[in-house]
């Protein structure tokens, strides 16, 4: 079973990622967070394969969250889901060890595809090559 940790501070995609995870067959929510502290504890706690990040959060950003999980002893695989899919920002998040970065407005459906992909792979892992959205 492919464990997975939202952190978003929308209720609403919050809920609407968790019905998109429930749809993939093996894959379940093991927890969520509405802030960046939230996330960061959440993520220790629960050890999850793989971690659906938004960039805007209180208190920690997703920047901030990044930057703080190369001190967790977990290894999530990070996609970064944003409403703010800049090309900066897709920079920032693959240097900071993010896997994958998509637009909330166009690509949304596209975290289905990664979950299915991460459970061929051996300890949640990461695929050879991350997707991105196209660029900005």
């Amino acid at each position: 079973m492919l464990k997975v940790f939202i952190a978003d501070d929308s209720d609403e995609v919050r809920e609407r990622l968790r019905g998109l995870v429930s749809e993939v067959e093996n894959v379940t929510v093991v927890g969520e967070a509405s802030d960046g502290v939230e996330a960061l504890r959440g993520i220790d706690a629960s050890r999850p394969d793989a971690v659906i990040l938004d960039i805007r959060m209180p208190h920690l950003n997703g920047f901030d969250v990044l930057d703080e999980l190369h001190f967790l002893d977990a290894n999530p695989v990070v996609i970064v889901l944003t409403a703010f899919a800049y090309r900066q920002y897709r920079d920032r998040c693959l240097k900071a060890g993010a896997a994958h970065f998509f637009d909330k407005a166009t690509e949304f459906e596209r975290i289905a595809d990664v979950l299915v992909g991460l459970q061929g792979l051996d300890g949640g892992g990461s695929l050879a090559s991350p997707l991105l959205s196209p660029p900005c």
